[in-house]
């Protein structure tokens, strides 16, 4: 059920995770409408050219599938901050899992910090950070 009110929220409170499309055929789409068509990212071959396993999702895409379940958390959020770490490359054609826990609620600010990742198949972290939630 999607989160309306800071109310609504508990400590400890995980996010429901989702599996993003990281297909080559969707990082190819996004990069043509960022301006990123650049081989790390919409070939394989370019990428392994590069030193990488295969191409890899464009932080900022990773950054927005991040915020996406946020959204489907909490609709009517406003994400104030997000703060990322690339640990590791998120490999395109592989299956990754988006998860979030709320770390602290601050009912006098009416905000909440979560803790959010990006993990692999194997449950590895790739991507890690925090973000901030306004609620109202």
């Amino acid at each position: 059920m999607p989160i309306t009110s800071i109310e609504d929220v508990e400590f400890g409170e995980e996010l429901p995770s989702f599996t993003p499309n990281t297909s080559l055929e969707n990082v190819k789409m996004f990069c043509a409408g960022t301006e990123r068509d650049v081989p790390r990212f919409t070939s394989h071959e370019g990428a392994r050219a590069l030193g990488l396993p295969g191409a890899i999702v464009p932080g900022i895409m990773s950054q927005g599938f991040l915020a996406a379940m946020i959204h489907r958390w909490a609709p009517t959020g406003w994400i104030t901050t997000i703060d990322t770490i690339f640990r590791a490359p998120v490999l395109v054609d592989h299956p990754h899992t988006i998860a979030g826990v709320v770390t602290d609620i601050d009912l006098e600010m009416g905000t909440i910090e979560t803790d959010i990742t990006i993990l692999n198949e194997a449950g590895e972290t790739r991507v890690l950070g925090t973000a901030t939630v306004k609620l109202q």
